[in-house]
């Protein structure tokens, strides 16, 4: 799952990671989620409750595949996207691992304390009818969904195997938002902390160390089985107007959300 503003191409490089899992025997679906992409939709109308009841919607539609297998299925978030994988995988029965790329789990304090890169979150959204996030409009909606958000109470309760990685040179969600998460679970979480790597996770090195980590990760916990080559149809969702059709190669012996 792609972090807010991004979507399921973008940073840091989805595409290349959905190839990878297919090498090494895991389907994967990427999706747009609404007012991101090309997903239908307005960003000023996005909250994270809303993410939080898509994300589960694919999932629910993924099961429905008659060649995935129900018990291995696995979530991977990044940013804010990464918050909402980690509550989806408390929620959403079945999950079967957890990786979590520069979440932003600490986001919900620091805004419930009415600010946001030091400006006023009220005094914004009274002057404009909106706050105006690096030139995306964030609704009060949105802002008060996220301030309201119990992040460690909900996603917490996620018993299965949780891989965080962040890299210590992260701006937008510095390393305290992955220690802060990782505090989240009882045991059952591992932070992998990667020396320079920014939010973006923007050179050549500190992508091929978070693919290939995910990669060890997702192969042990999900595992693979017997099989061939299958032609994957996979979907886009796109609010509002149900489901658009994206095609895709991919070997069909796990699953894992990415995105």
């Amino acid at each position: 799952m792609h972090g807010f503003t991004s979507n399921r191409l973008d940073l840091p490089d989805f595409v290349r990671m959905s190839r990878l899992l297919e090498e090494i025997g895991i389907a994967s679906v990427r999706f747009d989620l609404s007012g991101h992409g090309e997903s239908d939709g307005d960003l000023f109308d996005v909250t994270i409750t809303g993410e939080t009841a898509e994300t589960r919607a694919v999932i629910q539609t993924v099961r429905t595949f008659d060649f995935v297998d129900g018990e291995r299925i696995g979530l991977v978030g990044m940013s804010m996207g990464g918050v909402v994988a980690g509550i989806v995988a408390a929620e959403e029965p079945g999950i079967g691992a957890l990786c979590l790329w520069s979440p932003t789990a600490v986001a919900p304090a620091e805004i419930g304390k009415g600010y946001l890169k030091g400006r006023s979150l009220a005094a914004e959204i009274e002057e404009k009818g909106y706050f105006d996030a690096d030139g995306h409009r964030m609704s009060a909606a949105h802002v008060e969904d996220i301030a309201t958000l119990d992040v460690s109470g909900r996603s917490g309760r996620y018993g299965g195997p949780v891989h965080i990685l962040h890299g210590d040179k992260d701006d937008i969600a510095p390393l305290e938002h992955a220690r802060r998460h990782l505090e989240h679970y009882d045991g059952n979480a591992e932070l992998q902390v990667v020396e320079s790597a920014d939010h973006g996770w923007g050179t050549v090195p500190h992508r091929t160390t978070l693919h290939q980590s995910r990669l060890r990760f997702l192969r042990r916990h999900l595992g693979q089985a017997d099989g061939g080559h299958a032609r994957l149809e996979g979907w886009d969702r796109g609010a509002g107007c149900g489901w658009r059709r994206s095609t895709a190669t991919c070997l069909v012996y796990g699953w894992s959300m990415t995105g």
